[in-house]
């Protein structure tokens, strides 16, 4: 959990941070760190991908699950429902702001990812990268909003933790293999979200998250026979 604690510190620092900067980021600040985070995001997933890719036992196991996932989240379509969340929130206030932090931190590859690796592997890197991407744009979120963004930290430590508790139990049917399958789909879904942010493709990422239950099913199945 020390990688789950660390991410929701992050969150109420730059929630702090972010209320003292009382009119909100100029334009061209908000577009320089988000221009950062999405450089950052296309390397961690390149790494992600480049490091477990010589690891895999099903070379072609990603795009099976990046193509069955994404039919999965297009007919539930979950980009949808995230935006009409977030358009009922439309008038400026904190509830808006307190509606898109939720669904930022814990919608994510590396919120989802971060929890299974400190289970299993006791690796935080995940989880301290994703803090300080969390704390960066609570700095934004809050600048805007208020100290009261600081509350999804609350949801955060739900979500991960939750996550956390569940892999803990499952450990046994979880093994490397899996996480490295897992892992390569997490980090090609985190280039996306890169992407997305440097404006170069515009990709329904969330659309593609069912893509991370596609191989702990595939493996588990394979392994079976």
């Amino acid at each position: 959990m020390i990688g789950t604690i660390f991410n929701v510190t992050m969150i109420i620092i730059g929630s702090a941070i972010g209320k003292f900067l009382h009119h909100g980021l100029k334009p061209s600040y908000q577009r320089i760190l988000t221009q950062a985070l999405g450089l950052a995001a296309m390397v961690i997933g390149i790494n992600a991908v480049v490091q477990n890719m010589p690891k895999s036992h099903y070379p072609v196991l990603f795009i099976v699950s990046l193509a069955i996932g994404g039919v999965v989240g297009q007919w539930i379509n979950i980009q949808k429902h995230f935006d009409d969340v977030v358009g009922r929130f439309s008038g400026g206030n904190l509830a808006e702001g307190l509606a898109t932090a939720i669904l930022l931190y814990c919608i994510g590859s590396l919120s989802i990812l971060g929890p299974i690796q400190a289970a299993l592997k006791h690796d935080y890197t995940f989880l301290f990268t994703n803090g300080m991407l969390d704390g960066i744009t609570s700095i934004a979120l809050a600048s805007t909003f208020g100290f009261g963004i600081a509350i999804a930290a609350g949801a955060v430590l739900i979500w991960q933790g939750s996550i956390y508790a569940i892999a803990m139990m499952l450990q046994g049917s979880i093994d490397t293999s899996m996480i490295t399958e897992l892992t390569i789909v997490g980090g090609i879904l985190i280039l996306a979200s890169g992407l997305g942010l440097l404006e170069i493709k515009k990709i329904s990422v969330l659309n593609l998250l069912p893509s991370l239950a596609v191989p702990i099913i595939a493996v588990l199945i394979l392994q079976a026979f």
